[in-house]
């Protein structure tokens, strides 16, 4: 047992327990809505973990091609949009929960050998501040860690198979916080 002074800092005991306080922590001193770890399986966009949880159910999937994310690592938007309606790319998005997410902050998650694993991302449903892109280098140094943890053998939870044509989407079940 870990004597009370370190209790706070005793390593997680897997990867989604580590995703998920990553997330916590994100959106405690960051504040954006929604933050969420996500696996990329063949055309989708699995989300695994969300926070705040009851935002994105884990297992909820978009087109791969209909993802901020997609065009992120494709180099044809920026990491950070505080304002999504200002860059291309992120307003030609008008399927799925695109629309409503007005401000995207995001970083490819990737395997030891270098190929895209997934995204940690967060959103805003209304736009942030010009200041906000300077989370940037935290989420980026965050989402390293957890890609660090993966490619010394953590392993996600879950299912990483593409799920079946049943599971939600999240623009069945996304919606924006009062």
């Amino acid at each position: 047992m870990a004597p009370s002074a370190v209790g706070d800092v005793v390593p997680w005991q897997d990867f989604p327990a580590a995703a998920c306080g990553a997330l916590a922590a994100l959106h405690g001193h960051l504040g954006w809505d929604v933050w969420v770890v996500t696996r990329v399986v063949d055309d989708r966009q699995i989300v695994l973990h969300a926070h705040p949880p009851q935002m994105v159910r884990p297992g909820t999937w978009l087109p791969w091609a209909d993802t901020f994310c997609r065009h992120m690592i494709a180099g044809d938007a920026p990491r950070a949009a505080t304002v999504t309606a200002a860059v291309p790319a992120y307003a030609g998005q008008t399927t799925g929960p695109g629309p409503r997410i007005a401000a995207y902050i995001g970083v490819p998650l990737v395997t030891a050998d270098g190929e895209v694993f997934g995204t940690l991302c967060g959103f805003g449903f209304r736009a942030r501040p010009r200041s906000a892109a300077r989370d940037l280098p935290l989420v980026e140094m965050v989402a390293r860690l957890l890609s660090t943890l993966l490619a010394t053998g953590m392993t996600p939870s879950g299912s990483i198979a593409a799920p079946e044509p049943s599971t939600p989407r999240p623009d069945s079940v996304m919606t924006e916080s009062n």
